[in-house]
């Protein structure tokens, strides 16, 4: 697994971090999600945290897998960078706005080069 991390191009390494990022970050909110399902078993946040949550982890093992079909869910994933800029702007204003567009620049840009593109080859 170690070798696989070492050849990867730095732009699926940058999209592969803020996954597992995002990943931690529905890890550490899912006892709120939990504790809203004892209430209510099927409210829509609850459903909305869950798909994210499928999304991330089936998205991140097909991304380690180098699979063809990673290439675009790789690029869904970037694209929540643009609600969490929305949000980082509620959060710090004008600042937080900065990072979130500074971050999807990031990661738009990492996943655009050739090597990038090249590293989703198996079938």
């Amino acid at each position: 697994m170690f070798e696989l991390v070492r050849q990867m191009p730095s732009g699926v390494r940058v999209v592969l971090g803020f996954g597992f990022v995002l990943l931690a970050g529905v890890g550490l909110t899912l006892p709120l999600i939990i504790n809203q399902a004892i209430e209510s078993p099927v409210s829509p946040l609850g459903l909305l945290w869950m798909l994210l949550l499928a999304y991330l982890v089936f998205t991140l093992t097909l991304i380690l897998q180098r699979k063809q079909a990673a290439w675009m869910l790789s690029l869904g994933l970037a694209s929540l960078s643009v609600p969490l800029a929305l949000i980082l702007y509620f959060w710090a204003a004008l600042p937080g706005l900065l990072m979130g567009i500074a971050l999807a620049v990031l990661l738009f840009w990492s996943l655009r080069g050739a090597r990038s593109r090249q590293w989703f080859n198996e079938p």
